[in-house]
C-alpha cells in the first residue's frame, strides 16, 4: 500500500482527493494537513510513503515545507508531489530544486493523478514532456540574474553523449523517447541518465531539468522553439 498524505489549504480540495485515492486498492490516505507545518509533522507521525503537496499554503508554504521534508534524514524515503494551478503559479522551479519529485496541475485527470502518485512512489520522477519543459523554461527565462550552478561541475564534466541526453531529459523525455531520439537502446539510456545524476550529484530527473535550463544548456527560446514544432506552429 503507498501510504498517501495530502496536504492543502482548501478541505473541499482535500475531501475530493482523498476519496479519489481510497478508491484505488493500492493506496490509502494516512492523513490531511492544512499548512505546510502540519505536512511535515504528519509526514513523521504518519510514516507518509508520499506527500501531495499544495504551495499556497498558510502558516508554512509547500515550497519551504517540501525543502524541510527533503533535509529531514528521517523523512528520506519520503516523496513530494506538488500541486500547482501553473499558469498562475511560478513556484514549481523552487519546488523542484527544494526536494520535488514532480508536480501536477490541480485540474488534472482522476486516473493521471493516481498515475502520478504510483510513478513518484515507485522512485520515479514524474515530468511531463510540454508543460514541465515549457514551465520551467518560462519562469527562468523572466528572471534577470546571472544562472546559479546547483553542482560544482556542472554539465561541462559530461561527456558530449551526455550532454545531449540531458538536454533530452530537459524537455521531459522518458528514456524510451530519448534512446529513439539518438538511435540507442532504452537500458543504455537509462545507464546514460543514472550516470550523469552521479556526476552533477543530482537527486533525481526533476533536478536534472534544473540544472540543464541553469547552466544555459537548454535555453528557454530553444526550448520555445521545439515546442512551437511540435505543435506544427
Amino acid at each position: 500500500m503507498i501510504r498517501v498524505l495530502l496536504a492543502d489549504d482548501q478541505r473541499l480540495v482535500r475531501a475530493a482527493f482523498a476519496m479519489l485515492v481510497e478508491s484505488a486498492p493500492d493506496m490509502e490516505v494516512v492523513g490531511q494537513a492544512g499548512t505546510g507545518r502540519e505536512a511535515v509533522e504528519l509526514a513523521r507521525s504518519a510514516r507518509a510513503d508520499l506527500v501531495v503537496m499544495d504551495i499556497r499554503m498558510p502558516d508554512t508554504d509547500g515550497i519551504e515545507a517540501t525543502r524541510l521534508i527533503a533535509a529531514d534524514d528521517d523523512l528520506a524515503g519520503v516523496k513530494v508531489l506538488v500541486l500547482t494551478t501553473y499558469d498562475t503559479d511560478d513556484h514549481v522551479v523552487e519546488a523542484l530544486r527544494a526536494g520535488a519529485s514532480g508536480f501536477l496541475v490541480k485540474d488534472t485527470r482522476p486516473a493521471e493523478l493516481l498515475t502520478a502518485i504510483r510513478t513518484v512512489a515507485a522512485g520515479d520522477s514524474l515530468l511531463s514532456p510540454g508543460p514541465t519543459a515549457r514551465l520551467i523554461a518560462r519562469v527562468l527565462s523572466a528572471r534577470s540574474r546571472i544562472p546559479e550552478m546547483l553542482t560544482a561541475g556542472g554539465p561541462e564534466c559530461l561527456s558530449v553523449r551526455e550532454r545531449q541526453v540531458l538536454a533530452l531529459v530537459a524537455r521531459g523525455l522518458t528514456n524510451t523517447e530519448i534512446a529513439e531520439s539518438l538511435g540507442l537502446s532504452p537500458l543504455t539510456a537509462k545507464t546514460h541518465v543514472s550516470r550523469i545524476m552521479g556526476k552533477l550529484q543530482a537527486r533525481d530527473r526533476a533536478q536534472l531539468v534544473i540544472i540543464a535550463y541553469e547552466s544555459g544548456l537548454v535555453a528557454p527560446r530553444d526550448d520555445r522553439m521545439a515546442a512551437e514544432a511540435a505543435d506544427g506552429g
